[in-house]
């Protein structure tokens, strides 16, 4: 079976701060104290400003990784196609709430009518 969770790199949701660097870990199977050794000694010789940058970028660019790993391609284009369009994702999410209340309107309608009422009464 394919591991579809390692196919792009995601911000771990485990990590210290925001996960970028255990993110970067996981996808390059580093370990973590070394790519955390590194950002140190970047931010310590580039500065502290660019460093901060850089990093702050990197945690607003990468995607949160999966809280449920993916098993399938569907998935991993599910879950992709959710957090690059959240707006989308959300007009999705109103439209089905949508049609449930219309067809949740429909049945009231047929259920609070007389003739429902007259055809419970009579089949009693």
């Amino acid at each position: 079976m394919r591991d579809y969770s390692r196919r792009g790199i995601y911000r771990s949701r485990h990590g210290a701060i925001f996960g970028v660097c255990r993110g970067v870990a996981e996808h390059f199977d580093f370990s973590v104290f070394w790519v955390r050794t590194i950002a140190v000694i970047l931010l310590i010789f580039s500065g502290i400003l660019p460093a901060l940058i850089v990093y702050l970028l990197a945690a607003l660019i990468m995607k949160p990784a999966p809280a449920i790993p993916l098993a399938s391609a569907a998935e991993q284009e599910f879950y992709d196609r959710y957090t690059s369009s959240r707006h989308e994702a959300a007009q999705r999410l109103k439209r089905r709430y949508e049609n449930l209340e219309q067809r949740i309107r429909r049945m009231e309608d047929v259920v609070t009518t007389r003739e429902y009422d007259w055809e419970s009464r009579l089949s009693r």
